[in-house]
């Protein structure tokens, strides 16, 4: 792992308890990202789905819920340690680091669900080789990630839209500033990793939050409905061919 990535481990070590709130909680991840990571993934009843920066676990809790059976993979101890808290010992929680290989053995997954975790990576191309192959065939990567027009059209001076570039905020937490560094891609260097690592492409997102935001949230609802955040994908493991016209 990169340092800055090392950093951004031990900073959720340190503000578990606060960036599980947020998360809990707030609009854009309650009322925004996860039904949208929910309504992507449908019906999961009885699918194997693993829960990549699983962090203090809603998303898992939701999909267990739902009827999946879930195992969760984070960086950090601290949030594991939130998860497990949430979750008992309905989940199966393991300390994992992305850029090393995955501790699962070929196409053990239906689904995997990446929240909010590629935009953290510089190079999408080894960690996607990793889950597709712990993925079945016809098996789904549900991912979503920080959406490029947020990172391009609100910066100045604005980058090049085609290139991919860093660039860093501070997370306020509680009245603590919390650094955080994300990766901003164009749309086209996202579709073109996710079919190197040979995926198949079948849903791109931008969906509006959930209603029941509006009177909880009115001026960020306002907002969010009109400024994307964030950008979905599902993309597929290819079946194996069936046969050929000969």
């Amino acid at each position: 792992m990169k340092s800055a990535d090392r950093n951004q481990a031990n900073d959720c070590d340190s503000f578990a308890e606060m960036f599980s709130a947020e998360s809990d909680n707030s609009l854009v991840n309650a009322f925004y990202e996860r039904p949208a990571m929910l309504a992507l993934a449908g019906d999961v009843t009885g699918r194997r789905i693993l829960d990549v920066g699983c962090g203090s676990g809603p998303l898992s809790a939701a999909l267990r819920d739902r009827g999946a059976v879930v195992t969760g993979i984070d960086a950090s101890a601290g949030m594991l340690a939130l998860a497990r808290r949430r979750l008992g010992d309905d989940v199966v929680l393991h300390m994992v680091d992305l850029f090393d290989p995955l501790p699962f053995g070929d196409g053990t997954f239906d689904d995997v669900v990446a929240s909010l975790v590629l935009h953290y990576l510089e190079d999408w191309g080894p960690t996607l080789a990793e889950l597709r192959r712990v993925l079945r065939p016809g098996g789904r990567l549900i991912a979503s990630v920080s959406h490029p027009f947020t990172a391009y059209a609100h910066r100045e001076p604005r980058p090049d839209y085609h290139a991919t570039t860093s660039y860093t905020f501070d997370w306020t937490l509680n009245g603590h500033s919390v650094p955080m560094e994300l990766w901003r891609r164009p749309l086209h260097a996202m579709t073109d990793a996710f079919t190197g690592a040979g995926f198949r492409l079948c849903v791109i997102s931008e969906p509006q939050p959930d209603p029941a935001a509006r009177e909880l949230f009115p001026d960020g609802f306002r907002d969010l409905s009109a400024n994307p955040n964030f950008l979905f994908f599902v993309v597929e493991v290819p079946p194996p061919a069936t046969g050929s016209d000969s």
